[in-house]
């Protein structure tokens, strides 16, 4: 691997090799997000604890102070909304000269494998690919399901994942499942747990990032189950806390009850 290429993989994941990325690129088809309604106002209190950040060019410039951030990881796949006919109809958003403009550690881009427009996606990380490659710059993969949560199984994980990885993509972003042993094991490149919908309880979101972390991932990709929980803060050093300090899920609900009652 050149340096370059090494050089920004490194950025995004620590010395103990595990990584927490806050992704806010949601407003790119879900528009102005249930609290990512003033993106920089949620960014700025999490910020010192993510260890990069999952963000569009539009927002990244208007909404992230350039003198205090995290490696960045850029969206550069769109193109269709909530409102539209087909989420998966995605194109290539942002070029590579605008990704090298902004200083980007890392390119992300969505794939809709078994969807009508499963050859266009798979394409479009092709020749992303290509041009990451050129100028060392790793490419995130994310298996997508649009409105389809109900593919969230290990089969259906386990081949996206390994096609995102077979076509270049140097890390793959996913679905936590059951039996999620499969999806990693049948990846060869690092796979990072993305969070989905904001789900009932912190437990449960504690209990399948470690299970994640337990079955191979690297670290994860979590939004709405942070920024959307009530006490943002305390959620994102529990769930750093089970990346990096190899906590568990009950020691992780300990910090956010803790952290919490000090808000």
């Amino acid at each position: 691997m050149e340096w370059g290429m090494a050089n920004r993989l490194a950025q995004l994941m620590g010395r103990d090799g595990h990584t927490l990325i806050l992704p806010v690129d949601h407003g790119y088809f879900q528009g102005p997000t249930r609290k990512l309604e003033q993106p920089g106002k949620t960014i700025a209190p999490l910020l010192p604890y993510a260890d990069g950040l999952f963000i569009t060019r539009g927002v990244l410039r208007s909404s992230v102070d350039p003198g205090r951030t995290k490696p960045i990881v850029l969206r550069v796949s769109g193109g269709t909304s909530m409102v539209g006919k087909d989420l998966a109809n995605e194109g290539i958003t942002t070029s590579i000269e605008e990704v090298i403009r902004l200083n980007a550690t890392a390119i992300g881009i969505s794939i809709f494998v078994g969807s009508e427009y499963e050859k266009e996606s798979l394409l479009n990380l092709t020749k992303l690919v290509d041009e990451g490659e050129r100028y060392g710059i790793p490419v995130m993969a994310v298996t997508a399901v649009g409105k389809e949560l109900e593919k969230r199984d290990a089969r259906y994980l386990a081949l996206a994942s390994r096609i995102a990885a077979e076509l270049g993509a140097r890390v793959v972003k996913t679905y936590w499942c059951e039996n999620f042993e499969k999806v990693v094991t049948g990846c060869p490149v690092p796979v990072i747990i993305a969070g989905g919908p904001q789900v009932e309880t912190e437990r449960q979101v504690f209990d399948f990032v470690y299970d994640g972390m337990q079955k191979g991932a690297i670290g994860v990709n979590l939004g709405r189950n942070i920024w959307q929980n009530d006490f943002p803060v305390p959620m994102i050093k529990a769930i750093r806390a089970i990346i990096h300090d190899k906590a568990n899920p009950g020691e992780a609900q300990t910090i956010y009850d803790s952290e919490k009652a000090k808000s």
